[in-house]
């Protein structure tokens, strides 16, 4: 007759799970906010960058020319996006998801209004400059462009 003996085994997680120590969640979210506020002066300066270049953008000399136009608008926008996120900058983020939404429903480059790039630019430069508690102007900042995304995208 054969006889089976099982050796429970408890893994290493199990063990570090069940031992003293550590962080509640409210400590490690309160750190991980104190470090990640040290990191928001350089992702205004990224958000910056990507709003100069933004800016710096003309419209296309011809049709082959439009759609990496298109392509650099758009990049930049995203890179606002992933830059602001982190931060709660949600007045930022929605300017800057408002012209990836343009962009992507412009389907082709060469019926695009070039101009709708220069608005954006100059909404997130003029809320990258407005004091922390100006809510109010951010949002009507953000009530603009939604009027010009409705008006484009009907």
């Amino acid at each position: 007759m054969t006889v089976v003996i099982r050796t429970p085994r408890t893994s290493r997680l199990s063990k570090l799970i069940d031992s003293a120590g550590g962080a509640s969640v409210a400590l490690a979210l309160a750190r991980a906010k104190r470090n990640l506020a040290k990191l928001e002066p350089r992702s205004l300066e990224v958000v910056r960058g990507h709003v100069a270049e933004m800016l710096a953008l003309v419209p296309p000399a011809g049709p082959e020319d439009a759609f990496p136009k298109l392509e650099t608008a758009y990049r930049a926008a995203v890179g606002v996006l992933d830059a602001a996120g982190p931060f709660e900058r949600d007045d930022l983020c929605a300017a800057a998801a408002s012209l990836c939404d343009l962009i992507d429903a412009a389907g082709n480059a060469t019926g695009f209004d070039w101009r709708i790039i220069q608005v954006h630019a100059r909404a997130l430069e003029l809320m990258l400059t407005l004091p922390a508690d100006a809510a109010d102007q951010r949002q009507k900042v953000l009530e603009g462009l939604a009027e010009v995304r409705n008006r484009k995208l009907s």
